[in-house]
């Protein structure tokens, strides 16, 4: 499902944004595919025009084929021409119960390196209290390898 923001062309996130995309992750909890783990994680993801992708992670028996709710929410609006985005929102807890912070694994870090600007990208990590933590995507993936990386004909990949 797509939400749509108040707040398109905003540089900082406000409290008010915060708390929506918090509320949508968490909303996500209850479509997760988890029958092994039980462990379910939900994602909210703000493109640069305000619209939310929201995402859940979904479990497969063979394990590998298992897709991180973060990546769910980024393939929705890579799929649908997206690809300016400033925040992403996690939460996660085994059952479904909101725990401590959720952090991205790496495969998911690296997907964020793709389509985000590792300066400005957030990440928002919330927790059961209410508190959450910020950090831009360099924080969590420093010297990350991206588009930039690749040299083609003597120049760089463009985006």
């Amino acid at each position: 499902m797509i939400y749509y923001s108040e707040e398109i062309g905003k540089n900082e996130l406000t409290e008010t944004l915060i708390q929506k995309l918090i509320k949508t992750a968490a909303e996500q909890l209850r479509f997760s595919y988890t029958p092994y783990s039980h462990f379910k994680v939900g994602a909210a993801l703000l493109a640069a025009d305000g619209t939310i992708y929201t995402g859940c992670n979904i479990e497969n028996a063979a394990y590998t084929p298992t897709n991180c709710a973060e990546r769910t929410a980024f393939f929705k609006a890579v799929s649908e021409g997206v690809r300016d985005f400033r925040a992403i929102c996690i939460v996660g807890g085994m059952n479904g119960v909101l725990s401590g912070y959720t952090a991205p694994c790496g495969v998911c870090r690296q997907v964020m390196m793709e389509f985000c600007d590792p300066e400005t990208f957030q990440i928002i990590l919330a927790a059961a209290d209410g508190k959450y933590k910020i950090y831009r995507l360099k924080e969590l993936l420093p010297e990350g390898f991206g588009p930039d990386n690749l040299v083609i004909s003597g120049g760089f990949r463009s985006k």
